[in-house]
């Protein structure tokens, strides 16, 4: 991508990086970032013209200076169940898909982003749809940021006292922790104060397991950690999850147990997809619970979600359910996700990009 693209947006600044701008380079008051950021973050103005507490001579030179846009939908499904997938396009061209899952319950409203945090993906795991599409390059941090308000704008989430947003979870296209540092910056806008505010505990990072990188997410950021587990043995991660070969379940769990020393016992979410006659047996329930022994830990089991030309099947219903009963008599807690988004394929392992026509000059930049 190139320079002047990541230099220009301005949701790839930091609240430092606006002020340096419009100190150093237009020659204003640094409490002008803080105008500009509340404008970015708690409203949807999308442009510098409307942003009307600035100085004239301000929002006509700044545009100079920075790029204000979201991506462009090309796409945008409703599921039956109220769960709405985008394909977006970036300015470079290249495709990512994000997802809202709204959640009505006792307790009231709760609305979850999916984000994605690469074109495409490296990892290959075998059940994964997005794994068979080959990695184009990383988002940047703006990127993911445009993504939680394009939703926001798209769903008019913008009312302080009744939020439709309330999660997000890096859990779209690609591997959060491959792309750390673009992660961690957004992470951060996303938490910050002035800005969207969400709290440590609204911010889900899934990983397949980047071992080293756990421990810095533990180190920088604090939030929520994922581990998308779905093997007890290292053969059969191996097979589901190649990285497993680079980083084995030794090293894995004990990145973990190191997270939750750091993050004062935060509870690891363990994410384990069941695969008919591959890993949903009650041996390999046993096998899980001597795995996470004395990490505060839930486990999500999640029926496999079909994808065209997969090889896999969803593990029977009596299945999982045996599997789950092990888990929770053993004092862990265990739900079975519903899918969500099945007939749109915005389910947990289906998203793919339907547009795989970015420039070759791309890949791996």
């Amino acid at each position: 991508m190139p320079d002047t693209y990541i230099s220009n947006d301005i949701f790839n600044k930091t609240k430092y990086d606006l002020k340096t701008i419009l100190v150093e380079q237009l020659g204003n008051k640094s409490f002008r970032a803080d105008q500009i950021w509340t404008w970015l973050y708690k409203t949807n103005i999308r442009r510098f013209a409307d942003m009307s507490n600035l100085t004239l001579k301000l929002r006509h030179n700044i545009k100079d200076h920075l790029k204000l846009s979201l991506p462009q939908i090309t796409n945008e499904l409703v599921s039956i169940d109220g769960t709405r997938k985008w394909l977006l396009q970036f300015a470079d061209g290249s495709h990512a898909e994000t997802v809202y899952i709204p959640e009505y319950g006792s307790t009231g409203h709760r609305g979850t982003v999916c984000v994605s945090s690469q074109v495409g993906c490296t990892l290959t795991c075998r059940f994964c749809h997005t794994g068979t599409q080959r990695l184009v390059r990383n988002l940047t941090a703006g990127e993911i940021i445009q993504q939680v308000l394009l939703v926001k704008d798209r769903i008019n989430d913008w009312d302080e006292n009744q939020r439709l947003v309330t999660n997000i979870v890096f859990m779209g296209m690609g591997e959060p922790l491959l792309n750390y540092d673009a992660v961690r910056q957004s992470v951060l806008t996303l938490l910050d104060k002035s800005g969207l505010t969400l709290g440590k505990r609204r911010i889900t990072i899934s990983t397949s397991g980047i071992v080293p990188r756990i421990l810095d997410c533990a180190e920088d950021l604090g939030v929520r950690l994922a581990i998308s587990l779905h093997g007890v043995t290292n053969e059969q991660r191996d097979y589901l999850v190649p990285i497993n070969k680079k980083y084995p379940l030794n090293e894995l769990i004990q990145a973990c147990r190191e997270y939750a020393d750091l993050t004062r016992g935060e509870r690891i979410t363990f994410e384990y997809v069941m695969l008919k006659s591959i890993n949903d047996s009650p041996e390999d329930a046993k096998r899980l619970l001597t795995l996470i022994k004395g990490i505060p830990a839930k486990i999500n089991l999640i029926p496999f979600n079909p994808w065209p030309g997969t090889i896999f099947q969803t593990s029977d219903l009596a299945d999982i359910r045996k599997f789950a009963d092990i888990i929770e008599n053993a004092g862990y807690v265990s739900p079975v996700r519903t899918p969500r988004g099945q007939d749109i394929m915005a389910a947990c392992g289906q998203l793919k990009s339907s547009s795989v026509r970015e420039n070759k000059c791309l890949a791996g930049t």
